[in-house]
């Protein structure tokens, strides 16, 4: 999807709704509902990597897309999807085991890389959120959300194209929280799905 045809789409759903909205108001952003356990992988994570989970720089709210920075969000994420993928148990003989991808990746590794990618680019850690979710069979998976005034977007290593959170088939169960990345919040759905299992 181009930057161009994003912007028209999210246009015209807005006058459609009737709705009058501020330039950065979100259209579709998810609904957290407060604080929720830190799944043990992200916890063993930050226990080897303590400077990626701290506080950093202040929430200055969701970021404002323009063409620049869609096209790095859109290349960062068919970069990393290139990294051949492979199980946890396949790689390091265990369930779960988040860390930055070297000749293969988990689905938490795709997302810490992509994050780690963008910050590079200067994207701030509070619009990059590690998201569990859970595919429609019920097992967990992990995206990447990224906060923006157009909403919350997902890049996914399962597929190419970037979408709306809403337009995806997961059920959205916990992101971490913007302000502090070693803590995590409870997502609130609100559509027709049922949480079944997540990671843990």
């Amino acid at each position: 999807m181009t930057f161009r045809l994003l912007l028209t789409m999210l246009a015209i759903a807005t006058i459609s709704m009737g709705v009058s909205r501020k330039p950065e108001a979100s259209l579709d952003a998810m609904a957290l509902t407060g604080q929720t356990s830190q799944p043990i992988g992200h916890f063993e994570f930050c226990e080897r990597f303590p400077r990626e989970c701290r506080p950093g720089a202040v929430d200055r709210g969701p970021m404002k897309l323009t063409p620049e920075t869609w096209s790095s969000l859109v290349g960062v994420n068919r970069t990393v999807n290139l990294i051949p993928a492979m199980t946890d148990m396949d790689q390091y003989g265990v369930e779960e085991y988040w860390t930055y991808p070297v000749d293969a990746a988990d689905c938490e590794d795709f997302v810490l890389q992509k994050r780690k990618l963008l910050m590079e680019r200067g994207f701030s850690a509070s619009n990059l959120l590690i998201t569990v979710v859970l595919q429609p069979d019920g097992s967990g998976h992990a995206v990447l959300t990224v906060r923006s005034g157009l909403g919350d977007f997902v890049l996914d290593n399962l597929r190419a194209e970037i979408r709306m959170w809403s337009e995806t088939e997961y059920t959205y169960i916990k992101r971490q929280d913007s302000a502090d990345p070693g803590k995590w919040m409870k997502i609130n759905d609100g559509r027709d799905t049922v949480a079944v299992s997540a990671i843990r």
